[in-house]
C-alpha cells in the first residue's frame, strides 16, 4: 500500500497497519495514515488477495480520528500506530492505539464487533505497585498489543495479558527531569513490558480494559541488531512451542524522541514466549528475520525501517504486514522451517 495521489489524508505516508477479518471473512488492513503536519488518522482497507498472496488493498474509509483532545497535541496530534487482537472470550477486536495529545504519546483502546465502528475506552491507566517505586502513569508509551487468549497472572487470577513500551526519559514532557528508572531497572534503554487485566473484571465492565496492574519487565535488548531499544510488534500467535511474538530491534542513534529519525535502523526479530506464563521468554532471534534491503525500505520518512504490525493467515499461510521506512506499508511470507 503507498499514499494515494491526491489524497490529502496521506500525503505524509500510510504505514503501520492493525489487522483483521471481518464479519464478511474478508481480510482488512487498518493503517495509519499521515496527513500534512503529522497528524494522523486510522483507516480501513481491504485486502486484494490473487492465487492465495495479498497484492494490494482497496480503500473503504478513515474509522479513527484524532477528535478527542487528549488525541490532539500542538504541532502534532494523531491516533497512530494500531495493533487488533481478537479476544473470542469478548467477541470482540481490541485495538490498541497510540494517542498523541498535548503531553506526547500515550497508549489508547477501542474495541469493535466488525472492525469498522469502534468504541473508544480511553487511555491506559497503570495502577500502582509500590515494588516498581514509581508510576508509570508519568511515561510515555507505545507498542501495545494484548494476547488473544487469557493467561495466569502473576497473582494466580485469569487475565488478559498486554505487552507494552514505557519510555524512561522524562525530559520529553519536562526540561531537565532526565531519566527516572523503576526499582530494580538499571538499563534505561526503552524494552517491552508486560501486564495483566483480570478476566472478571472486563466480563463486568467493559470499560476495565484500561486498568492496567501488575507490571513485569519483560524482555530488553540483547543483540546487535537492536541494541538501541526494542519494541513489541503483531499480536503474539499460538504456535506449538508457546507463543511467537514478532518485535523491532533498532539499532543507530535516536534524536529527540518524537521527531522524524534519520540515523536509525529498524529490523524484525521474534521472541517465543512461555504458552502458560507468557511474562517468561524461551528463546530469542539473535539475528533479523527482515531488515531493510528493497528501495522501499531503505528510502522514505525515516530510512532503512521494517516495522511488522500484523500478522494474518491467507489459505493456510501466514503473512506479516509491516511499515517501510515510515511511508509504505509492506508484506512479506511467514514460514516455519
Amino acid at each position: 500500500m503507498t499514499p494515494e495521489e491526491g489524497n490529502p489524508y496521506e500525503v505524509e505516508g500510510v504505514l503501520n497497519p492493525a489487522s483483521g477479518r471481518g464479519p464478511d471473512g474478508e481480510v482488512y488492513l487498518l493503517p495509519r495514515l499521515v496527513a500534512a503536519g503529522n497528524v494522523s488518522r486510522i483507516g480501513l482497507a481491504r485486502v486484494i488477495v490473487e492465487d492465495g498472496v495479498p497484492v494490494g488493498v482497496e480503500r473503504e474509509g478513515i474509522v479513527l480520528a484524532p477528535d478527542r483532545q487528549w488525541e490532539r497535541g500542538v504541532g502534532n496530534a494523531g491516533v497512530e500506530d494500531p495493533r487488533i487482537t481478537w479476544i473470542a472470550e469478548l467477541d470482540r477486536f481490541v485495538m490498541t492505539y497510540v494517542a498523541y495529545g498535548p503531553l506526547g504519546p500515550r497508549t489508547a483502546l477501542a474495541v469493535s464487533t466488525d472492525l469498522r465502528e469502534w468504541r473508544r475506552l480511553g487511555p491506559v491507566m497503570f495502577a500502582f505497585d509500590d515494588a516498581l517505586d514509581t508510576d508509570l502513569n508519568l511515561f510515555h508509551n507505545k507498542d501495545a498489543v494484548f494476547f488473544p487468549e487469557p493467561v495466569l497472572a502473576p497473582d494466580g487470577v485469569r487475565s488478559f495479558a498486554v505487552l507494552h513500551r514505557p519510555m524512561w526519559d522524562l525530559s520529553e514532557t519536562k526540561a531537565d527531569q532526565g531519566v527516572l528508572l523503576p526499582a530494580g531497572i538499571t538499563d534505561p534503554r526503552q524494552s517491552i513490558w508486560i501486564s495483566y487485566v483480570p478476566v472478571e473484571a472486563v466480563k463486568q465492565d467493559l470499560s476495565a480494559l484500561v486498568l492496567w496492574n501488575q507490571h513485569r519487565f519483560l524482555a530488553g535488548p540483547q543483540y546487535p541488531f537492536e541494541v538501541t531499544k526494542i519494541g513489541g510488534g503483531p499480536a503474539p500467535v499460538r504456535i506449538p512451542e508457546g507463543w511467537l511474538l514478532l518485535h523491532h530491534g533498532v539499532t543507530g542513534r535516536i534524536e529527540k524522541a518524537f521527531d522524524h529519525q534519520q540515523n536509525v535502523h529498524y529490523a524484525a526479530g521474534a521472541l517465543i514466549l512461555d504458552a502458560e506464563d507468557p511474562s517468561i521468554v524461551l528463546a530469542r532471534t539473535a539475528v533479523p528475520l527482515l531488515e531493510a534491503e528493497t528501495e522501499d525500505e531503505r528510502g522514505g520518512i525515516v530510512p532503512n525501517v521494517v516495522f511488522p504490525t500484523a500478522i494474518e493467515e491467507i489459505e493456510g499461510v501466514r503473512y506479516v504486514f509491516y511499515g517501510m521506512a515510515d511511508s509504505k506499508i509492506g508484506v512479506a511470507r511467514l514460514d516455519r522451517v
